[in-house]
């Protein structure tokens, strides 16, 4: 067999590949050998005589089926792993990421007024201090929060009505209690009128009681002043006729009547209250008029009335005795005229 290293040589050269490459077609080798020059090679490639090899490819299917397992989390045990966790997936990486995402979180919030500014710090804060595992957890606590915002404006809203409501009612409740007092005090005004009254009407009264121990001296010094024996002359006048005896019987009242005068100046020398002035006036006081018109004697006049008013209880009782004893002789009654 004829040796083609020459051609296989010389049709690498010419196509500019390896020598593996280069495909000597067997039927024709007596025509191919014949050639020992590029041009001549040249002239087979032509013909169809030299071909060049396709390149091998190297396939991708069974990488492919493996990472899509890999992904599901297949083939990535223990014996699996090289390197350690840090240096598989950085901490620093994972904070960056996770940094990125909830503050681009906020800053979105924020643009679309879902939060204000003073919320919008508060949680960039936070987010800072790793207070926040993903995004959904800052969500959650955002909804909270603006929640929790509201209720408190509506609790602040529903006090400030409470207050103002409570406010009101302790002002009705202090109108009212200040119109009672007022009603009171008119009342009390009104009531305290007549005690005034009765007061000046009980100083009135005692004016007037201690008065009448003054008027009652004064009648007194009146008595000491006038002549008992003047007074008794109605008397004198009232002396019956010779005939009637019982008129010398009678002569007891008339020393009685005399002897009233000096009681009445004692009475009036100590100064009587007011009540005994008024037990000083019975109805006994009158006696000694009915016993002159038992003895025939006319009645006194009214000037000898304050003698009569003076005469204790105790000077009337012989005058009432000289009476019944008139009586029991028989004295003859006066005459109408």
């Amino acid at each position: 067999m004829v040796s083609l290293k020459l051609q296989k040589r010389l049709a690498a050269s010419v196509m500019k590949c390896g020598k593996r490459k280069i495909w000597l077609d067997p039927n024709e080798i007596n025509e191919i050998s014949m050639a020992n020059s590029r041009q001549a090679i040249r002239k087979l490639v032509k013909d169809g005589y030299v071909i060049r090899k396709p390149e091998a490819l190297h396939s991708r299917a069974r990488q492919r089926r493996r990472l899509i397992a890999k992904r599901k989390g297949r083939h990535s045990g223990y014996g699996k792993r090289q390197g350690s966790r840090n240096a598989r997936m950085p901490e620093k990486i994972l904070w960056i990421r996770r940094m990125r995402v909830l503050r681009r979180l906020l800053r979105r919030y924020r643009e679309g007024k879902k939060i204000d500014k003073h919320l919008y710090h508060e949680l960039y804060m936070k987010v800072k201090g790793n207070v926040f595992k993903n995004k959904r957890v800052l969500m959650e606590h955002i909804f909270k929060a603006k929640a929790e915002k509201l209720r408190e404006k509506a609790e602040k809203e529903q006090g400030e009505m409470r207050r103002q409501k409570n406010r009101l009612m302790r002002e009705r409740r202090t109108n009212r209690l200040e119109e009672r007092r007022k009603a009171l005090s008119g009342a009390d005004k009104k009531a305290d009128k007549p005690t005034k009254e009765a007061k000046t009407e009980k100083k009135a009264d005692k004016d007037t009681k201690e008065a009448k121990p003054a008027k009652q001296a004064k009648g007194a010094k009146e008595a000491k002043t006038a002549k008992p024996a003047k007074e008794a002359k109605p008397a004198k006048e009232a002396k019956p006729a010779k005939e009637a005896k019982p008129a010398k019987e009678a002569k007891p009242a008339k020393v009685a009547k005399e002897a009233k005068p000096a009681k009445e100046a004692k009475a009036a020398a100590s100064p009587a209250p007011a009540k005994e002035a008024k037990a000083a006036k019975p109805a006994k006081e009158a006696k000694p008029a009915k016993e002159a018109k038992a003895a025939g004697s006319p009645a006194p006049s009214k000037e000898a009335k304050p003698a009569k008013e003076a005469k204790p209880a105790k000077a009337a009782a012989p005058a009432a005795k000289a009476a019944k004893q008139a009586k029991a002789a028989g004295s003859p009654k006066p005459t109408k005229n």
